[in-house]
């Protein structure tokens, strides 16, 4: 199985992988300006591996896995252009860590972005696992001109495996068989604290736990074992679709990182150098025919390749200040209002309804949407029946309930959009987001930045929000706050149905992720007020494009008047226009729907406040800290000159939770009167 050639190719590798740690060491003060950490003790599972990836493939590595880049093809120069932060870094543009790297050539195994890696991509790699798993299900083609299956590799470090988001990984993969590797190098250490205090069983004792994911455990310094037990488990993945989890035990050679050394804290270094696979693998070469000037002819050749290497990249460009402003989202087509909004003839229907029609209509034009999450599937269709009927018109492939699961929920999206999928998923109610906001912001939302463009994430995230009819602490949250100051996500929160249609639409259309925040108050209009959110339902072409505000109650200017502008969103909306009705002052009060939160219509904030000097802002959230806060900071800071009071905010009382008693509820969250008394007080000013 293992020839002359694969035992020179890997050495080599091999050679390359130890000459950049020795460099690297050698040129400390040089390198050092930024951390890294090197594959020195994990050269030999790591090529063992790289080597027999395909360019269907797409792989995880891990932050330690520069000798796996090197095997599939990446010369060291391209690793050494990260390392410096060197503008045509290939993986990150100079915007992220060493050995972090988000590949796409069509030559080589794909690599998604990822963070930090540890933990945290073994989700979206599933993700991409579930991702085929579908594709295959459904018939949708892999698009490769190769008969081989593409697999997925997700290389770990051994700590991590304790990670909860570990266990959601490991249970989806052997839920549904999906056709992933897990390869874990076990190194005995996490950073300074060593397996004895922080692991209760190793990886391989663990996944066996897993009914229907295979553990195997090798010596991951012995190159022909690597190499014979990957090779296997990699065709049997290939033929039979089925994950495995492979464990190697590897000593741990060089540094943590660069900014963590280990003399400071290793009191077992000669033990572990005892177990060096490069001078095993070097017996094994002479074992198998190669000679000892041919061994030493192909250590030169890697050491000089890496110092010319090293030349170069030094002497690469830097990013200038305009590289920061690239790839905070990728381009979206929906940029007008197009279609029908109000067709003739057309009923009006609840809010719940104008997203589930959306959805049916996207997903009967396209094959590569699915929605899935908590209770969405057949059985229930949502909790809210916000998917009802859907799981029996696709098929229980395309809608499908997930585990209680909100971080794979929302992580598996980055892998399924990898693959070419569109990703529709739910969070039963926004109190539930919190698990998920780990993969949300490490993963979801920095993808198209740190990959510099090539990995926007294209999914939509459905979020029942907000408080009515005493659903307590734990169904009644607003949470926009928080999940707005994540950077590179849109944000839509509408305040009626053929709004919710036409932003659901352009969501999907979308090459980036959006959060849309539905609010339950409004799904069927039972709230008394809220008769508002029901609205004829637009034509199945109608788009409406995020970042662009409504003025739903528009006046003139005036001079002989008191005028206010009132901007908010959601739930808010309705309070500020039954609170403008019962005042009889609409001919005074100028409202503006947002509709979306990012991007942010600013433009016709701002007209509107310098047209009527007086402005407030309404929301669900409790006020202190907030997206409202910010953003009437941020009026009074460009229509400073034009106010004639002080830009005023409603929301909220400031407590931890919105209790379940209705009395305590109704304390709790705004209304109609309590905007009409900030009305007042606006207006008195």
């Amino acid at each position: 199985m293992i020839n002359k050639d694969i035992f020179k190719k890997a050495f080599s590798n091999l050679c390359k992988a130890k000459a950049l740690t020795e460099l690297y060491e050698d040129n400390f003060k040089t390198v050092s300006k930024y951390v890294h950490a090197t594959s020195r003790g994990h050269e030999v599972i790591q090529t063992a591996v790289g080597m027999q990836l395909l360019p269907q493939d797409y792989a995880f590595p891990y932050y330690r896995d520069d000798s796996i880049l090197l095997a599939i093809g990446m010369e060291p120069k391209d690793l050494m252009l990260q390392l410096l932060a060197k503008k045509d870094d290939p993986f990150s543009g100079g915007r992220s860590y060493y050995s972090h790297p988000s590949l796409k050539d069509e030559d080589k195994p794909k690599i998604p972005h990822q963070s930090s890696a540890t933990g945290m991509q073994a989700i979206p790699a599933t993700g991409v696992a579930m991702g085929m798993w579908y594709k295959e299900n459904e018939d949708i083609s892999h698009n490769s001109a190769s008969p081989e299956k593409p697999i997925v590799v997700c290389s770990l470090g051994d700590a991590c495996v304790t990670e909860g988001e570990i266990s959601e990984a490991f249970q989806m993969a052997a839920l549904k068989q999906l056709p992933i590797l897990y390869l874990v190098q076990d190194n005995g250490w996490d950073i300074s604290a060593n397996e004895a205090e922080t692991r209760a069983q190793s990886a391989y004792e663990y996944a066996r736990g897993f009914n229907g994911l295979e553990a195997i455990t090798i010596d991951g310094t012995d190159f022909i074992e690597s190499y014979t037990t990957l090779n296997k488990a990699i065709k049997t993945i290939r033929e039979e679709r089925r994950p495995i989890l492979v464990h190697a035990k590897v000593p741990l050679l060089n540094h943590h990182t660069s900014g963590v050394r280990m003399e400071w804290y290793r009191d077992d270094l000669e033990e572990a150098r005892s177990r060096d696979p490069y001078p095993k693998m070097k017996q094994q070469l002479a074992e198998n025919g190669f000679t000892e000037d041919e061994i030493e002819a192909i250590e030169v050749l890697a050491r000089v390749k890496v110092k010319e290497d090293f030349i170069e990249a030094q002497k690469a460009e830097n990013p200038t200040p305009a590289d920061l402003f690239t790839h905070d989202f990728a381009p979206t087509p929906v940029t007008e209002e197009v279609g029908e909004r109000t067709p003739a003839n057309a009923e009006k229907v609840v809010m719940v309804d104008c997203a589930l029609h959306a959805i049916e209509e996207i997903m009967r034009n396209d094959k590569t949407s699915l929605l899935y999450g908590q209770d969405v599937g057949g059985r229930l269709g949502g909790v809210f029946r916000e998917a009802a009927t859907l799981a029996q018109k696709f098929g229980d492939n395309r809608v499908f309930n997930t585990p209680i699961q909100e971080a794979f929920i929302v992580g598996s999206t980055v892998g399924m959009s990898a693959v070419g999928l569109k990703p529709i998923v739910e969070v039963q109610f926004a109190d539930y987001i919190w698990p998920g906001l780990n993969q949300l912001f490490t993963e979801v939302s920095r993808s198209c930045y740190l990959s510099n463009g090539k990995w926007p994430v294209s999914m939509v995230l459905r979020v029942p929000i907000g408080a009515y009819g005493s659903g307590g602490p734990y169904h009644s949250s607003s949470v926009e706050s928080v999940v707005s100051n994540i950077r590179g996500l849109k944000i839509a929160y509408p305040s009626n149905g053929a709004d919710l249609k036409g932003l659901m639409k352009a969501a999907y259309l979308d090459p980036n992720p959006v959060v849309i925040f539905e609010h339950k108050g409004l799904y069927w209009s039972k709230v008394p007020g809220t008769s508002g959110a029901t609205s004829v339902e637009p034509a199945e072409d109608y788009v409406l494009p995020f970042g662009k505000a409504w003025v739903l109650q528009e006046i003139w200017k005036q001079e002989e008047k008191e005028t206010i502008s009132i901007v908010t969103y959601g739930m808010g909306v309705h309070w500020a226009m039954n609170a403008s009705e019962e005042l009889g002052m609409q001919d005074q009060i100028e409202i503006i729907d947002l509709r979306t939160l990012a991007p942010l219509d600013e433009a016709t904030v701002m007209k509107s406040v310098k047209k009527t000097g007086k402005c407030l802002v309404v929301t669900e959230e409790p006020s202190n800290n907030t997206f409202a806060r910010a953003l009437s900071g941020k009026i009074q800071e460009e229509c400073f000159k034009y106010l004639d009071a002080p830009v005023m905010t409603i929301g909220s009382e400031n407590m931890p939770a919105i209790p379940l008693n209705s009395t305590l509820e109704q304390t709790m969250i705004p209304s109609t009167e309590k905007v009409k008394k900030k009305i007042e007080e606006l207006f008195s000013y």
